[in-house]
C-alpha cells in the first residue's frame, strides 16, 4: 500500500495542468498535516510537474520529456528572469516555442511574434497588445508596468504578461543559459533511461524456496535476482553463490545477501559503473525513495550506454568538452609515446589569468584516459591521482602533454603525465586507474 507521501505526489500529478495549488488546500483534501504536504509539494517541484512562483503561489505544470527539454514553461521563465507576473497568470503552464527580442518598429516585430512565442520587450504598451492578440506572451524588461487594458486581455487570452527590472540583453542571455543547461542534462544518462523495468524482472519474494531460484535460472539463465518482501521492499539478493549446496525446501529469506546495494532511478549512469566496478557487482536493483523495487540494472546495460554516449553529438558543451577539444595529438610517436598539444584559452583560466586547478586535472586525466585506451579497449575510472603544480601557466599558452604508462594490467593502469610549456616542466601528475571489462 502506497505511503500518505505517496498518494499526496499522485494526487498531485493527477491534477490537471495550470491549476493552483497551495499547502493547506493539498492538506484538507488529503486529511494530512501541512508540514506532509509542503513536503510533498517540493519533491512533486524537485519532479518537474510542480512551479513555484513568488507572488503568485504553487501550479501544476507539464511534466518535460527529455526530447522536450530545450522549451521552458512560462512559469520557469517567471522563476529564471526573477519576474512579476502583471497579467494571464492561469497561462503560466504554456510551454514557449521561442523568444523574439523585440528591438525594431512594431511592424516588422509583428512579422516574427506567433503563437506561442514570447515577446521580450521594453515600455510599449501597443507590441504587448498585438503579442497578445497574435498568441504571444510578453516580458517586459527594465521594470516597466503595462496598461490595465493590457491586463485584462492577458487575464481573457490566458497568456502571461510578465516584469523583470533585468534589460533586455541579460534577460536573453539568462534564458539561453538555462536552457543550455537542460541541454547539457539531456546528455547525461540517468538510470531511469536505460534500466529493465519491473514489468520485465524477474524477481524472487521473502516466501519463495530456493527451487523458485532453480525455475528461474533454468527459464532465464541469469544467476542473480533481487529479493523482495510483500510490500515490495528491497530486501536482499540470491545468487549463484548464496543457493550452491543448499536443500530446494530452504527458504530464499534464509540464505539471500541482506541489505544489497541499490541505486534511484535519478541516479547517473557514470556513477553507477563506478559503484558497480568498485565492489565488483553485475546487477543493481532500482528502487524508488521508499526502497520499493523498481526494476534492475545489469553492468552489461551500463557499458553499453557509456559506449553509445561517447558515440552521441554533444548537444551543450560542458567544461570538460571545451578542454578534451582542445587537446591535439601530436603526430609520428610510437604507441605508448604519445604526446598531445593543448591551448590554454580565457574559459580555462582562473581570477588570475591563469591555468586554473580543475583544467590542468581535467587535460592530465584526458591524456591519461587516451593513452591508456591505445593499449586497451574499454572503459576506465581514475582511483586515485597526485598532481603537481610547478610553475603557473598563462593565458594563449600551448601546452605539451606526455602521458606515460608505467604498468598496465587486465583490471588496472599506472600512467605518469609529465607536462611542459616552452620546453619547461610546468606539471606532473601520477594516476592510477581500475579498468572496465567490457565482457
Amino acid at each position: 500500500m502506497a505511503t500518505k507521501h505517496e498518494q499526496i505526489l499522485q494526487y498531485i500529478d493527477g491534477l490537471p495542468i495550470g491549476e493552483k495549488i497551495s499547502v493547506r488546500q493539498i492538506a484538507k483534501a488529503m486529511t494530512v498535516s501541512e508540514g506532509t504536504a509542503y513536503r510533498a509539494i517540493k519533491e512533486a517541484e524537485n519532479k518537474g510537474y510542480v512551479s513555484t512562483i513568488e507572488r503568485v503561489g504553487t501550479i501544476r505544470i507539464e511534466r518535460k520529456k527529455k526530447e522536450n527539454i530545450e522549451k521552458l514553461t512560462f512559469a520557469e521563465v517567471v522563476n529564471i528572469v526573477d519576474g512579476q507576473v502583471l497579467g494571464g497568470r492561469t497561462g503560466l503552464h504554456k510551454t514557449l516555442n521561442k523568444f523574439v527580442i523585440g528591438a525594431m518598429k512594431l511592424e516588422a516585430m509583428m512579422r516574427y511574434t506567433e503563437a506561442g512565442n514570447l515577446l521580450i520587450v521594453g515600455n510599449r504598451t501597443q507590441a504587448h497588445e498585438l503579442a497578445l492578440k497574435a498568441g504571444a506572451a510578453v516580458l517586459i524588461t527594465g521594470g516597466f508596468d503595462s496598461e490595465d487594458h493590457v491586463k485584462k486581455l492577458a487575464d481573457k487570452l490566458e497568456l502571461p504578461v510578465i516584469s523583470t527590472s533585468y534589460d533586455t540583453f541579460t534577460v536573453a542571455t539568462m534564458i539561453n543559459r538555462a536552457i543550455y543547461d537542460q541541454l547539457i542534462k539531456k546528455e547525461i544518462i540517468l538510470v531511469e533511461d536505460i534500466l529493465t523495468h519491473l514489468e520485465e524482472t524477474y524477481y524472487l519474494k521473502t516466501t519463495d524456496k530456493v527451487s523458485k531460484w532453480h525455475e528461474l535460472n533454468q527459464k532465464t539463465t541469469h544467476s542473480r535476482y533481487p529479493v523482495v518482501d510483500q510490500n515490495m521492499k528491497i530486501q536482499g539478493m540470491a545468487t549463484s553463490k548464496d543457493i550452491l549446496g543448499q536443500e530446494l525446501d530452504t527458504p530464499i529469506e534464509k540464505i539471500m545477501t541482506k541489505n544489497p546495494m541499490t541505486v534511484n532511478g535519478k541516479t547517473s549512469v557514470a556513477s553507477t559503473a563506478h559503484t558497480m566496478v568498485w565492489e565488483g557487482i553485475e546487477v543493481l536493483p532500482v528502487t524508488d525513495d521508499s526502497n520499493r523495487l523498481e526494476g534492475i540494472i545489469s553492468r552489461q546495460d551500463v557499458l553499453k550506454a557509456l559506449q553509445m554516449n561517447q558515440r552521441q553529438p554533444q548537444v551543450g558543451e560542458t567544461i570538460d568538452d571545451i578542454i578534451t577539444n582542445q587537446m591535439v595529438l601530436v603526430q609520428g610517436k610510437a604507441k605508448g609515446e604519445e604526446v598531445y598539444s593543448c591551448v590554454v584559452t580565457p574559459q580555462m583560466t582562473n581570477h588570475l589569468g591563469t591555468i586554473s586547478y580543475g583544467v590542468f586535472t581535467t587535460i592530465v586525466s584526458d591524456a591519461a584516459n587516451r593513452v591508456l585506451r591505445s593499449y586497451k579497449k574499454g572503459d576506465l575510472v581514475v582511483e586515485n591521482m597526485t598532481i603537481y603544480f610547478l610553475k603557473p601557466v598563462q593565458m594563449e599558452s600551448t601546452l605539451e602533454i606526455f602521458p606515460k604508462i608505467l604498468e598496465v594490467g587486465r583490471k588496472f593502469g599506472k600512467v605518469d603525465v609529465e607536462v611542459f610549456n616552452d620546453g619547461v616542466l610546468v606539471g606532473k601528475a601520477m594516476m592510477m586507474c581500475q579498468l572496465i571489462d567490457r565482457n
